[in-house]
């Protein structure tokens, strides 16, 4: 892969993507992640920073123990140890991604993980003249586990972050971060291939490119009917692939991030990060005189739910699919933030506290609604939800308005799901049943449950194992936001969960 123009990242020393190519004859692809503190400019402040334990969306079949979420598939890799995870990864092609899932460490130590078709085989759109991943991100000036543990010692929601990132680099719009702006190269006439993961911690975002279009082909390792569009919004988890045309004049464009804030009243980064589309042919590019200021994209505003409804209904799969109709399982999870021991002057004293994933609703109410105050504080526990092996699974996910409403990006570990229905209000099986798209729903391992809203997804509970369910804002995760799934084993050594290996850590 081709490395670009002042390309730096702040994980496994600097940058690390890993390019599976599936083969008939089932290759073994090996790499080395060292983990270890590196002092890392950004801002005008050095600090040490931990540089490249988890897979995120990788449909490893029967190899839970290869998953990554601290307690509850492995123990953490204590310091000097070492883990070697072992998986296959079958029927997936696209862009996924790895990072750390312990404590807030997935703020510096996180990849892209491209999975790449067979050998012999092709993309089903034209071959791009070159991919470069995108990896949007957040940067505290202070050290991440002490924000989030002050955060916790408090019940205060945690600080925000001081910057985004464009590949590690803040960008020229942030103070002593012009030099190391991320620059992607393009040219003329060509066509290629950008991989957008947004791997920040809280803040889903918005992407875009001055004056150019971007074709969506792909997301979460799952080809998609190509549209076009002038803005992407990720949630955090998410992956988008999007074909770019060298259409415009040769010249520098910003590629610009900034945050999606559905949540009312909460504080946010409200900052921009750029990178640059250089076009090679571009007069300064080409003869090293005076570089041009770039032209910058108009962006969303900050609670701009519209432009996301109408992006996220825009997807479709490529083809028409088999999707679960007959239901063994129909589950309604309501999701959203509570409070727990708090004060009753809780706003002065911003205490927050656990959330929680139950099975179904201990208690009917309008959930997007003015709720009682004498809901606001749930009953602790942890839940986990048994599914026979091969059984049907419905899921509603019901946001609600406890504290304040939220789009919540919702991941399901070692699965895809079909994202059949999504709206707002309150989910009525009567009136919304008939929105569901049961011919060629987008497959995804993570969906943004609409502020105010609900989601449907559908899936087949086929591989064995324990798999975490969490929202992917990692603060919520901290308070309590997940649940897991318990998929027994079926019949014979093919539905059964593998055994683990001899070096799983131990706690």
């Amino acid at each position: 892969m081709e490395i670009f123009k002042n390309f730096s990242f702040i994980v496994l020393a600097i940058f690390l993507v890993i390019c599976y190519v599936l083969s008939a004859n089932a290759e073994v692809h090996r790499h080395r992640f060292v983990i270890e503190a590196t002092k890392v400019k950004r801002l005008c402040k050095t600090q040490n920073s931990i540089t490249v334990n988890g897979m995120h969306g990788v449909r490893q079949m029967r190899t839970g123990w290869a998953d990554g979420p601290e307690f509850v598939t492995q123990c953490p890799i204590r310091p000097g140890g070492s883990y070697t995870y072992r998986f296959t990864v079958q029927g997936q092609e696209g862009t996924l991604w790895w990072h750390a899932h312990s404590s807030w460490l997935r703020a510096t130590v996180y990849g892209a993980l491209i999975i790449r078709p067979r050998d012999g085989e092709s993309y089903p759109f034209h071959k791009p003249k070159r991919e470069t991943p995108i990896l949007l991100g957040e940067w505290w000036d202070a050290n991440p586990i002490d924000v989030m543990r002050e955060a916790t010692r408090t019940g205060a929601a945690p600080n925000v972050s001081d910057a985004y990132t464009i590949n590690g680099q803040p960008g020229d719009l942030y103070k002593c971060s012009s030099k190391e702006t991320t620059i992607v190269p393009i040219d003329s006439g060509e066509t290629n291939l950008l991989r957008v993961i947004n791997a920040a911690l809280n803040q889903p975002l918005f992407f875009k490119v001055a004056n150019h279009k971007l074709t969506v082909v792909g997301a979460d390792a799952s080809y998609t009917k190509p549209f076009t569009t002038s803005v992407l919004m990720l949630g955090p988890g998410q992956t988008t692939d999007v074909l770019i045309q060298g259409d415009q004049p040769p010249s520098r464009y910003y590629m610009a991030g900034r945050a999606y804030q559905s949540a009312q009243n909460a504080p946010f980064d409200n900052t921009t990060t750029i990178a640059i589309l250089e076009y090679k042919s571009a007069t300064c590019a080409a003869k090293n005189c005076k570089v041009t200021t770039p032209v910058m994209p108009s962006l969303p505003a900050y609670n701009d739910t519209n432009t996301v409804t109408a992006f996220s209904q825009s997807f479709r799969s490529r083809e028409k699919v088999e999707v679960p109709t007959d239901i063994d399982e129909s589950l309604f999870f309501t999701v959203g933030l509570g409070l727990n021991n708090c004060p009753p002057n809780f706003r002065k004293r911003r205490c927050q506290g656990p959330n929680d994933f139950p099975g179904a609703p201990p208690l009917k109410f309008d959930y997007t609604g003015n709720v009682s105050r004498s809901l606001f504080q749930p009953v602790p526990g942890t839940k986990l939800y048994r599914l026979k092996y091969g059984s049907r699974v419905q899921i509603v996910i019901q946001d609600t308005s406890i504290v304040t409403p939220e789009n919540h990006p919702i991941h399901l570990h070692g699965y895809d799901f079909y994202i059949i229905a999504e709206g707002f209000g309150n989910f009525n099986p009567q009136r919304d049943t008939s929105k569901f798209n049961l011919v060629d729903p987008p497959l995804r391992n993570t969906v943004g449950v609409p502020v105010n809203g609900w989601a449907v997804i559908r899936f087949v509970a086929d591989n064995p194992g324990v798999w975490l369910m969490h929202c992917h804002l990692d603060v919520h995760l901290n308070w309590g936001l997940a649940m897991a799934f318990l998929v027994e084993n079926g019949v014979g050594e093919l539905q059964t969960i593998q055994p683990p290996p001899s070096d799983l850590p131990l706690c």
